[in-house]
């Protein structure tokens, strides 16, 4: 999400006063026993029979409006999951756990969100694991925070910044809501001056100029650390890649992912009408040593390129030579006449 706004860093709450990741699995519900079935307090994801997706947290007396009819919470909590309930109007629904794409295309929105495909790659590319502390600046609605925070927790923990107050405040209520909460640390703040984390294992750019905010991504980053970005133009891949090779950056990639369903008949598969098209481009790099030359780590490609360039360079030079002799002289002496 663009990041613009007050420069001053205003911290959320401050690192040092929250509790590890081992304390907080105890305290958050992401991380409680499993059970065959529904209980007060569950996520659970509606599915209706024309194939519309709910998402609710179950409350005892609370009912859920549908278009087809009316979903009792009551009846719902007990309901083992893959089974049925039924409206008032006899019509059906599906009980299931939701998964993390349900939790993230559910997240009430305040910004364009990354969706599910993009997300899975980036955890990816930034190598995370349980215990990996992550960077994320530009939060937006939580969406990629969520992916983030499912791949690390319960030890490791997702630092996430974003200078607009209003949508601060809305994805630290949509974490609260599914329960990743205690492994998000939320700042409200401009990352002009930086990041307050160092050594970190990965860091997310999703800003409008990211090529800007490098310094800090190094200053950040543990030695050889992972580095990504998305961008919806192609004008912005290339400020972004050319920076990188400035800034010591290496093993750099640009992706896109374009995301095909197919229609689930088995007398007539086929793709569907529509697809999950382009939604940005996925740029990742590592971060290396200072003191190494970056030319000498580029892509195949990109070398192959300068090589080309160096060499047309050589010639224009080598006919630039050519023609000045030309004007200056003859390029060749007289020869005499036969006789």
């Amino acid at each position: 999400m663009p990041n613009s706004g007050p420069s001053e860093i205003q911290q959320a709450q401050p690192a040092e006063q929250q509790p590890s990741g081992q304390e907080e699995s105890a305290l958050s519900p992401w991380f409680k026993p499993t059970a065959d079935h529904a209980r007060p307090g569950d996520l659970a994801l509606l599915v209706t029979s024309d194939q519309k997706r709910y998402l609710l947290t179950l409350q005892p007396g609370q009912e859920f409006h549908t278009h087809q009819g009316i979903y009792a919470h009551d009846q719902i909590i007990g309901s083992r999951w893959g089974s049925a309930v039924y409206s008032q109007l006899e019509q059906p629904a599906l009980v299931l756990q939701p998964g993390l794409g349900d939790l993230m295309m559910h997240l009430k929105r305040g910004t364009q969100i990354i969706y599910p495909k993009d997300a899975a790659y980036l955890v990816h590319r930034l190598n995370l694991r349980a215990g990996s502390r992550v960077v994320e600046a530009g939060t937006g609605s939580g969406s990629l925070t969520t992916a983030l925070a499912w791949a690390v927790a319960p030890t490791g923990v997702v630092y996430s910044y974003e200078t607009r107050v209003e949508i601060h405040h809305l994805a630290r209520r949509n974490l609260e809501r599914i329960g990743l909460l205690p492994y998000v640390r939320l700042f409200q703040a401009s990352i002009d001056q930086g990041f307050g984390q160092k050594n970190v294992d990965a860091v997310f750019l999703d800003v409008r100029e990211p090529w800007r905010y490098l310094e800090q991504v190094r200053a950040a980053l543990c030695p050889g650390g992972f580095f990504a970005s998305l961008v919806p133009t192609t004008n912005q891949v290339s400020d972004l890649i050319a920076a990188l090779e400035s800034a010591n950056f290496a093993d750099v990639a640009v992706e896109e992912l374009l995301l095909r369903r197919y229609k689930p008949v088995p007398d007539r598969l086929r793709p569907e009408d529509s697809m999950i098209a382009h939604t940005g481009y996925l740029i990742s790099a590592r971060c290396i040593d200072a003191g190494l030359d970056p030319a000498r780590w580029v892509a195949r490609e990109r070398q192959r390129y300068r090589a080309r360039q160096k060499l047309a360079a050589e010639i224009a030079a080598r006919e630039a030579e050519r023609a000045q002799g030309e004007e200056s002289g003859r390029k060749y002496p007289r020869l005499p006449l036969p006789g």
